[in-house]
């Protein structure tokens, strides 16, 4: 996978998130955020390439988390929770996100639908692969992955393990929105898919 602009921005706001928790919470110069970031653009250049994937900046999160494993010598838990609370204080994480009417707006279910289609193309081995399910009773927005990028990047880098604390993510995530996610499964734990479902707080 090519090291270029879109994955340098990412790696750059990950980055800026850890050190900003680390900066709060630990002696900083017990970490070399430098070796980080090097270990970060070796994991990009190992992964497959996923195109422009929708979820281009879950897959560079699945390297940046890595590449954190790889560097430091924080537990998979410990490097979870630094980079968890330095997302959940980046205002501009908080922007990026949206929140719960955008991310809802049913306008959007068109261009969710294409995507749908395209993921079952298969045409990157590591991309996800997508359902896309409309608003029922019991909720807004559901997803069905058949396949996850952030899977498959940590299968290639043999640290599998490492996939289950970014689902973690996923609830943090929906929180900051101001939605709720309900998920009783997912691939990281052995699933054959997992089943996001949606709904307003």
């Amino acid at each position: 996978m090519t090291y270029g602009i879109i994955e340098r921005l990412y790696g750059w706001f990950y980055h800026g998130s850890y050190k900003f928790e680390i900066k709060r919470t630990y002696n900083e110069k017990k970490v070399n955020t430098e070796k980080i970031k090097k270990e970060y653009i070796s994991v990009i250049h190992r992964a497959k390439d996923i195109g422009h994937s929708r979820l281009l900046s879950a897959y560079c999160m699945a390297a940046y988390f890595i590449a954190l494993n790889n560097a430091t010598t924080f537990t998979p838990e410990e490097n979870y929770e630094i980079l968890k609370n330095g997302l959940y204080a980046n205002k501009l994480f908080h922007i990026a996100m949206g929140n719960v009417n955008s991310y809802l707006n049913p306008q959007k279910m068109k261009k969710r639908k294409e995507w749908e289609k395209q993921s079952h193309l298969r045409k990157y081995e590591n991309d996800w692969i997508v359902d896309v399910l409309g608003k029922t009773e019991e909720f807004e927005l559901g997803y069905n992955y058949y396949q996850c990028g952030i899977c498959k990047l940590c299968e290639d880098e043999n640290c599998f393990e490492l996939a289950k604390y970014l689902c973690q993510l996923d609830f943090v995530m929906a929180d900051m929105m101001g939605m709720e996610l309900i998920r009783t499964q997912t691939i990281a734990e052995g699933a054959q898919y997992c089943d996001f479902r949606y709904s307003k707080k």
